[in-house]
């Protein structure tokens, strides 16, 4: 299976300059064959990677964009490459309509094979044009990776991303399945009782968010020390980011070493966004990145997560007799059933019959809904 490694990167002054350039020609062709699609898009026309591919070849003859052959090749044609893909995940609704990059955010260069190498051995990495780069190596990199991206972040940190093509590492079978709801207030409940914090660092950080933004306000637009105050604002973004990655980085391995199969809801996480009482909260808790972080590493140690229906009525239907109740608002937190007298707390409740449910799938191979 192909598994993207992050590591911390530290290119020399000469390396930063080379990086810039080449990030900048990236950035200049994606958003110039992106103004040229979306003119030929309103005029009615489709312009195919091949056409952009030949327009670029004759850009870089001109003497006008002679600079465009200073740098690597491979990064450019890649960022060409990009666009389609783009476009694909527009018109799929998986994504919004491509925006032009600017220089201020994430940078990135894609190196194919043709353009490093990758020495297993040493643990040495070469790109063209930037010759050996020094790596911050976490973890031994077993294989030859397919491609390699180096990225500067809005922050000023430098980062490699290897895409590796790994064999899956299998855990032990422990027998146990599990079954999870995802909320606000608690970032997980278990079926078994167990329950996960939700650490909000969205709040905790939010104050010292807000006072770098305002710093940023006071700045004179195009200054360096607004630039410079735009930065400790990227820091603060990405230490949230990190936090939470770590934090459901370590659920997940807890959750695969403990269970066979994970079962989960297939929340419609866009629509609830839409509600302005809950979006905030919804993003901070990032519940999407949680459940792919899940079954990322379920897959990579051979165990099983599975989707329930999002319509199936978990928090409705009493675990203990089976009986399904009407209308229940979310401010209702502990309920008990009329027809057999047990009282539940609704996530407990919820986790639970999304583990029945996630059993029933896991042997059947069917979608559970109310009957």
């Amino acid at each position: 299976m192909k598994l993207r490694w992050s590591f911390r990167c530290y290119p020399t002054s000469e390396q930063e300059r080379v990086l810039a350039r080449t990030f900048g020609s990236c950035r200049f062709v994606y958003n110039r064959f992106l103004a040229e699609r979306t003119a030929a898009f309103q005029r009615g026309e489709r312009m195919s990677y091949v056409q952009t591919s030949a327009a670029l070849t004759l850009l870089k003859k001109s003497p006008e964009y002679a600079w465009l052959q200073e740098v690597s090749s491979v990064p450019v044609q890649q960022s060409l490459r990009h666009l389609p893909t783009a476009f694909r995940n527009f018109f799929e609704k998986r994504a919004r309509y491509p925006s032009f990059k600017t220089k201020g955010q994430r940078q990135s260069a894609e190196y194919t094979r043709s353009a490093f190498r990758f020495e297993v051995g040493n643990q040495r990495l070469l790109l063209s044009g930037l010759g050996r780069l020094k790596v911050k190596w976490s973890r031994p990199v077993p294989v030859e990776p397919t491609t390699v991206t180096v990225i500067r972040q809005a922050s000023g940190r430098y980062f490699v991303s290897m895409v590796l093509d790994l064999a899956p590492a299998p855990l032990p079978q422990t027998g146990e399945h599990v079954g999870l709801d995802f909320g606000l207030l608690r970032l997980a409940t278990l079926s078994n009782g167990e329950r996960v914090a939700n650490p909000r660092y969205g709040r905790r950080y939010e104050r010292w968010l807000a006072h770098a933004q305002r710093a940023v306000a006071r700045k004179e637009k195009g200054s360096r020390r607004r630039m410079l105050a735009k930065r400790r604002v990227a820091k603060i973004h990405e230490k949230m980011a990190d936090c939470r990655q770590d934090t459901f980085r370590k659920l997940a391995w807890d959750l695969v070493c403990r269970y066979d199969v994970i079962a989960v809801e297939d929340l419609n996480l866009r629509g609830l966004g839409k509600n302005h009482s809950l979006a905030r909260s919804l993003a901070d808790a990032a519940i999407g990145s949680a459940i792919r972080t899940i079954e990322i590493k379920a897959t990579m140690h051979g165990k099983h997560v599975v989707r329930i229906d999002r319509f199936y009525p978990s928090s409705k239907l009493c675990s203990s007799c089976g009986s399904l109740h009407g209308s229940m608002p979310l401010s209702v937190r502990e309920w008990t059933c009329p027809a057999c007298g047990r009282r539940h707390d609704r996530d407990e409740n919820a986790a639970r019959n999304i583990l029945a449910a996630g059993q029933a799938v896991s042997a059947r191979g069917e979608d559970v809904r109310p009957a």
